[in-house]
């Protein structure tokens, strides 16, 4: 076996402990609501805990073994990259032979490493609009900024693991797009009725923004891609976060990651904008968005659709919404979603349930959702997205879960096809949201990433560390393991390179399908 660690603590510390099964605490931050009120942030609307999300287990667990220390390799990870273990450490091992690794779990204390404190902030940048960002090791001066944005339904929430574990070295953000999480608008952008006539709906959760007539700073608002690439745009190049009288702010080319339509906007913001961006992860990202011609690039065909997403919502698309929110903002059809988007069903969900759920219970929800869903399409497709990072020399990695039901892996051979040069890692058994599903994969496989980014290239791609120049552009296959709340748990990661075969495709999906089929048959025993 090898171990591959990137933490503070010695890799040899961890192959000399024996695991121990740790009960971790998972009561999560109570997330709230702002309400601003002569510019001071008050909460409310907390949603309690749902406890019993945690879907029937048929993990791919592996029994722990008995193993000598020395069928171990030892790989220290240091700011400088890897270190090699001592020769007593790695002798006879066989370098062709060794193709299982142990990554680092999440810092939950069971080792001595704790995962780094989070912040949750809020800046009006628009009037009435109150973005909602987290972030973690802003006091890490001279690392790598790393920026995270979420997919379609949830927030920075969905990050916490990256920004606990990955702010332990890095400067990391998180947004939560306008119209979503909890940068939801504080005011009615259309009410229902005018100011000082009483409103016998004020209390309903799905009232606001359905009114016959929108407010002055609502009427050009539309929840689309465009804004969400310009939302990120001022909070890299302008936004200053001051604490405690010290300005914190970024300024400087950030590394961007995205999951689904975090994914879309990430790359979309890189065509943009590619001398903020020092390289671009997608995470299973939709590769569209939008329905209705974009008013720019299409201005004739966008003039047949009178209504685009603005506020106040026509009447038809009033009730329309209605119908549907009631639907998709059930409990019981979150609940649904997630189990189709999760691979792994022992995979513990709650957090991610109840603060969906307690997005849906704000009264700007549901008609923020009908403007994102009839929104425009961004000026640029995400194919030609992808052109203009090549076209800029802007580095794309791809790191795909393999039984994603919605973008499916056909989707990522797409844009490696297209960006040949991109790293391609394919992770079985992982769905829609690898980074919240494998965590401790998606963490290596980034810090590795970024690393050998920040090294000019002087520091292998993660898993290519023991390859030759001459291999890196073939496709592999390795199993990584991690120990989570004490179990030991396996994935498969194939590694497409820059010049990758069908016949290599092939050799290595067969190959990564048969040790996962030995991997579930160990689980069984």
């Amino acid at each position: 076996m090898e171990v591959l660690c990137y933490g503070s603590t010695p890799c040899c510390q961890v192959v000399q402990t024996k695991w121990k099964l740790v009960e971790k605490n998972f009561n999560s931050r109570q997330s709230r609501f702002p309400s601003f009120v002569n510019h001071g942030i008050s909460c409310s609307n907390t949603v309690p805990r749902i406890d019993s999300m945690r879907f029937h287990d048929r993990s791919l667990s592996v029994p722990e073994e008995s193993r000598r220390l020395k069928s171990f390799r030892v790989y220290s990870g240091t700011s400088d990259g890897y270190v090699i273990g001592s020769e007593d450490e790695i002798a006879g091992i066989d370098e062709h032979a060794a193709s299982k690794i142990l990554v680092p779990g999440l810092p939950d204390g069971s080792n001595g490493e704790f995962g780094a404190p989070i912040s949750s902030c809020f800046w009006q940048w628009k009037p009435k609009l109150n973005v909602h960002y987290e972030k973690a090791g802003c006091e890490n001066i001279g690392s790598p900024n790393v920026l995270f944005l979420p997919g379609f339904g949830v927030g920075s929430f969905h990050y916490e693991k990256q920004l606990k574990d990955l702010g332990r070295d890095n400067k990391v953000w998180a947004l939560d797009f306008l119209g979503q999480g909890m940068s939801l608008a504080f005011e009615d952008p259309a009410p229902k009725i005018k100011e000082g006539e009483r409103d016998m709906d004020r209390d309903s959760t799905s009232s606001w923004g359905f009114g016959e007539e929108a407010e002055p700073w609502a009427t050009k608002l539309v929840y689309s891609a465009d804004l969400w690439q310009d939302q990120v745009r001022y909070f890299i190049e302008e936004w200053n976060d001051c604490v405690f009288g010290f300005r914190q702010v970024i300024r400087e080319p950030v590394y961007i990651v995205g999951n689904s339509l975090g994914g879309y906007v990430a790359l979309y913001f890189a065509a943009r904008n590619p001398h903020l961006v020092k390289g671009v992860t997608l995470l299973n990202a939709t590769p569209f968005w939008g329905f209705l011609p974009n008013p720019i690039k299409n201005p004739r065909i966008a003039k047949l659709f009178p209504w685009a997403g603005t506020f106040p919502l026509p009447s038809s698309i009033r009730r329309f919404t209605e119908l549907v929110w009631e639907k998709i903002s059930d409990p019981a059809s979150i609940a649904q979603v997630l189990n189709q988007v999760y691979a792994d069903h022992s995979t513990n969900v709650d957090n991610v349930f109840s603060r969906i759920i307690e997005t849906t219970r704000h009264p700007a929800a549901a008609a923020s959702f009908a403007s994102i869903m009839f929104a425009p399409q961004a000026e640029i497709s995400f194919a030609e997205a992808l052109s203009r990072c090549r076209e800029n020399d802007v580095p794309i990695c791809l790191m795909y879960g393999k039984e994603d039901p919605w973008v499916k892996p056909i989707w990522g051979v797409q844009v490696k096809k297209q960006v040949p040069e991109a790293p391609y890692y394919q992770i079985s058994p992982a769905g829609h949201c690898p980074h919240d599903e494998v965590p401790e994969v998606i963490n290596f496989l980034l810090r590795g990433w970024i690393r050998h980014l920040e090294s000019s290239g002087s520091l292998s791609l993660p898993l290519l560390d023991e390859l030759d120049s001459k291999k890196h552009t073939n496709a592999i296959a390795r199993e990584l393991e991690y120990i989570r709340e004490g179990s030991k748990k396996s994935v498969m990661v194939r590694y497409f390179g820059s010049t990758v075969s069908l016949w290599d495709r092939l050799i290595s999906y067969i190959n990564s399908g048969s040790k996962l089929r030995n991997l579930a048959a160990k689980s069984q025993q």
